[in-house]
């Protein structure tokens, strides 16, 4: 893979919080244009890496690249010209309660730049209407189901543009018909824009139906990475417990803990 295909590369990363261990040499490339979707269990790190990509935590050794920049030794200025560039949707959409659906999707656009009303207006609702919800436009987000907050959100995040956009758990709390909506928006949105889009989820059957590649993160690292025909065929133990959604494997079911017979007392059970 030539390094003119890569948008996204981590190299030789390792963080930590506090003593927590998350990565330890961990490499990582993402294709431009591609829908990726990372994976793995629970305290993994999955969400860790859109925070090093986005700069908002930096590792203790390795590099973080975004295109040609090295955000890891970007400075507070570069890093805000690089956010220009990145969309990130936040887990349960983050809208501002207090604005008005419209208001919401305006905010990153006056933030940037200083335009007519008039202007503001046309690029507003044609976020919205991108998501299918231009007739909410005078709503508040109090008066939106899951779903809809979640597609608000999405318009917000596209908003201006963006060459990356991030997705933080898109569908967590959604119905199996607000999953496959906020997955189809997030596969046509990509190729609309030709974007390059990483997205952090649990759920299987959404990822491998929209994802160009899947990544699974176990262990501090990155344990297969290819397209969801590939993972779905994987013979490595890790990953078809992960797909198959398997109870016990190379993940237990029980938590390591002194023999059985020797923690409890049986005949005391027996006795009583």
């Amino acid at each position: 893979m030539s390094s003119i295909d890569i948008a996204i590369k981590l190299s030789d990363v390792d963080f930590s919080y506090g003593r927590k261990s998350i990565f330890k040499k961990l490499n990582l490339s993402i294709k431009r244009g591609y829908v990726t979707a990372i994976m793995g269990g629970s305290g993994s790190g999955k969400t860790t890496i859109l925070r090093l990509v986005s700069g908002q935590v930096r590792p203790q050794n390795g590099l973080v690249q975004l295109d040609s920049a090295i955000v890891t030794s970007a400075s507070r200025r570069e890093l805000m010209d690089l956010r220009q560039k990145m969309g990130m949707l936040f887990q349960f959409g983050a809208l501002f309660t207090d604005l008005s659906v419209f208001e919401n999707v305006a905010f990153p656009i006056r933030e940037r730049f200083k335009l007519p009303e008039s202007a503001v207006r046309d690029l507003v609702l044609m976020k919205l209407h991108a998501v299918g919800l231009r007739g909410t436009a005078s709503m508040m987000p109090s008066e939106l189901s899951g779903g809809m907050a979640r597609r608000v959100a999405l318009a917000r995040t596209i908003a201006l543009d963006p060459e990356f956009i991030f997705y933080d758990e898109p569908f967590t709390g959604l119905d199996p018909i607000s999953t496959s909506v906020t997955g189809s928006l997030i596969r046509k949105l990509n190729n609309a824009l030709g974007a390059t889009s990483v997205f952090v989820t649990h759920d299987i059957k959404a990822s491998f139906k929209i994802a160009d590649e899947v990544v699974i993160i176990s262990g501090g690292r990155v344990v297969v990475q290819g397209s969801p025909e590939e993972l779905f065929d994987s013979k490595d133990p890790y990953v078809r417990q992960f797909v198959q959604g398997e109870s016990d494997g190379l993940v237990p079911f029980h938590i390591p803990a002194a023999d059985y017979r020797e923690d409890i007392d049986l005949q005391n059970i027996t006795d009583l």
